[in-house]
């Protein structure tokens, strides 16, 4: 009886430690450091070894041997330990590496393919990570395999105050021709376009003047485009929309044409990183672009759908219908 008091005493002792550990780890996570710092890991590393120690009195106590005397024997089974522990061991020096290089935080967006997690970091522990992906499924990656996979952490990109949009526009390559000067006239009345046309206007009549040979061949003269005017009037529009990050990377460029049209792509920042915030955003400036496309005599590529090739026959049996009678 005496021997099974001190083993209760032992295993009291040992849950009151445990429940001491649980409880610095609630008080801790209260304060805003504890998302940069968790220190969860660690403290279940040293329950392990309390209750590792716990249990080792205990059964020297039922036993009536020497603790050292299970001591002594750890040296033989730490081969056995090793293996046992393995995952755990691994788990403690990877939670070491994400805490002190800050890899990882509760509250980050981080993405692992390999293993279909994509969303947001809830708990990190000892063994495991876990995650709320977006279907609001929990995904748990063992915590020494985000030293072994790469993956990626959306925290920068909220940091930064700004969320990326890039995305192309094809353009039908058969619509881009040189500007007349009633198109230049009509274009101009755009007031966004107006210092551009006015400016490039001058530059171009500057240098045909003094360059160019013949000015009834067409190639010997520089002249405004329909697909450079509209790509000047994305920069100004896009410029205006109090949406853009006025700070982070803004470019509108051309992309190399290939068999389905002319990219035309638009890389900038969106200065709201709420993901539907985000989407109106870039969901509003492509709805307008699109839409002011034929302003400047250009058209959208887009793959012959079963409508076109429908309209084609009929059109063809239209056109065959005279010949026939």
């Amino acid at each position: 009886m005496q021997r099974l008091a001190r083993a209760c005493a032992f295993l009291s002792v040992a849950l009151a430690l445990s429940a001491f550990l649980a409880s610095i780890n609630t008080i801790y996570g209260r304060y805003p450091i504890a998302r940069n710092r968790p220190i969860k890991g660690y403290l279940q590393v040293v329950a392990i070894v309390v209750w590792v120690f716990a249990v080792i009195l205990i059964v020297a106590t039922l036993m009536r041997q020497s603790p050292l005397y299970f001591l002594s024997g750890l040296g033989a089974m730490t081969a056995i330990l090793l293996l046992v522990f393995r995952d755990t061991l691994l788990s403690l020096v990877a939670g070491i590496q994400i805490t002190a290089n800050d890899l990882i935080r509760v509250g980050d967006w981080i993405e692992m393919k390999q293993f279909g997690v994509d969303g947001d970091v809830i708990d990190i522990s000892l063994n495991q990570v876990r995650v709320s992906n977006w279907d609001k499924t929990i995904a748990s990656v063992p915590t020494h395999k985000f030293l072994e996979h790469s993956f990626r952490n959306w925290r920068g990109m909220f940091d930064s105050g700004g969320r990326r949009i890039k995305r192309a526009i094809s353009i039908d390559m058969n619509t881009v021709h040189f500007l007349s000067a009633d198109e230049i006239s009509r274009l101009g009345r755009i007031g966004v376009l107006r210092e551009y046309l006015t400016k490039r206007q001058s530059e171009i009549e500057d240098w045909n003047r003094d360059h160019c040979g013949d000015a009834e061949v067409i190639t010997n003269q520089r002249r405004l485009t329909n697909l450079g005017s509209f790509r000047a009037y994305v920069v100004g529009w896009l410029k205006r929309n109090p949406q853009v990050h006025p700070n982070l990377t803004f470019i509108v460029r051309q992309l190399p044409p290939g068999p389905e049209g002319l990219p035309l792509e638009i890389y900038l920042f969106v200065s709201d990183t709420r993901w539907a915030v985000y989407e109106d955003v870039q969901s509003d400036i492509f709805d307008h672009l699109l839409a002011v496309l034929p302003e400047f005599g250009l058209r959208v590529y887009q793959r012959p759908a079963g409508s076109d090739v429908a309209g084609l026959q009929l059109a063809a049996a239209a056109r065959a219908e005279p010949t026939a009678e």
